[in-house]
């Protein structure tokens, strides 16, 4: 295991054991952050990363699977931290934070799991829970490339796209908010939501392997060797990679238009090509912005670890 190290360190590069004034508490906590690929878990002593932890996310299995694998993710992590005082979790799709019920996910396929209900009564401790994109916007804003923005979107793009709003400061909450990756960019493609057209069709990691599959014959998996052909001179990857950054800035500019604002982080599993996909995506915001402020465009700071760390500030603040 790495040495412990706070998650302003991770931003500021300070030593470890660097003493972190802002932490409110040393409190040891765990939290979980559940992806349609993979679960990722962390444990936390005040605002100190203690370690981080993977799981697969067995979602062929069907959705029952993937709530034991949650449940059994979290009695995981507490054998990790014995002296855990409270859990985060959070979950994709629709989520009623007040409610602690995980209402539906189209790449999960659950519908109405009481996840407060379910952990609290497993694990006898308070439970801070929400949705897994908000809960990485909330740590990108707190601690990582975020800070100090009022109006910031943060918009993962993995398995699926979706977006937390910050506005004038103020965090979006409305469960139905934010779902940018199902705006219809005119694809023609049949999205797991049951549209036409959506962003998701074309933009993810999925959507991007299988439409160079369709094109090519091959049976890659995921957008990275599709990155990778396409640096390596193959026509067919430039193709569908330069649709997807067209289609994401499509999607953005809709957004920009609305609300405008300052700053676009990119995060989730796409967000580690770098400016092999943020160069592609600006250029093409510029290109369809015609008066409209282009904001900023950045990778996330915590990387596919926001979420995770979002819900450990969930399990912070869960404490009595």
């Amino acid at each position: 295991m790495s040495q412990p190290q706070s998650l302003n360190q991770q931003i500021s590069g300070k030593k470890p054991g660097t003493a972190d004034s802002r932490s409110p508490t040393q409190a040891q906590t765990v939290a979980l952050d559940v992806g349609g690929t993979a679960m990722k878990g962390v444990v936390l002593s005040g605002s100190t990363v203690v370690g981080y932890h993977r799981w697969p996310t067995p979602r062929q299995e069907g959705p029952d699977a993937v709530v034991k694998a949650v449940i059994s993710a979290v009695d995981d992590l507490l054998t990790k931290a014995p002296d855990a005082r409270a859990v985060g979790l959070v979950v994709p799709g629709l989520v009623d934070d007040k409610a602690g019920t995980a209402i539906y996910s189209e790449n999960i396929g659950w519908h109405d799991v009481p996840f407060v209900k379910l952990v609290t009564e497993h694990t006898g401790l308070p439970v801070g829970f929400g949705h897994d994109v908000r809960a990485g916007g909330l740590a990108e804003r707190t601690f990582g490339a975020a800070r100090g923005q009022d109006d910031v979107l943060f918009m993962p793009i993995g398995t699926g796209i979706s977006g937390a709003m910050f506005v004038e400061g103020h965090a979006i909450a409305n469960k139905y908010a934010g779902e940018i990756g199902h705006l219809d960019v005119g694809s023609g493609e049949l999205c797991a939501c049951g549209a036409i057209g959506c962003l998701e069709t074309v933009a993810t990691g999925p959507s991007i392997a299988r439409r160079y599959n369709r094109l090519t014959g091959s049976s890659i998996e995921g957008a990275k060797p599709v990155a990778e052909r396409m640096a390596a001179g193959d026509p067919a990857a430039a193709r569908v990679w330069h649709e997807a950054a067209e289609n994401i800035a499509r999607a953005l500019a809709a957004y920009v238009s609305l609300l405008a604002p300052q700053l676009i982080v990119i995060g989730g599993g796409l967000s580690s090509a770098g400016d092999t996909l943020l160069k592609p995506v600006e250029a093409e915001l510029r290109r369809m912005l015609v008066w409209q402020q282009v904001p900023q465009l950045v990778t996330a700071a915590l990387g596919d670890n926001a979420a995770c760390l979002g819900a450990g500030i969930m399990a912070t603040q869960a404490l009595p």
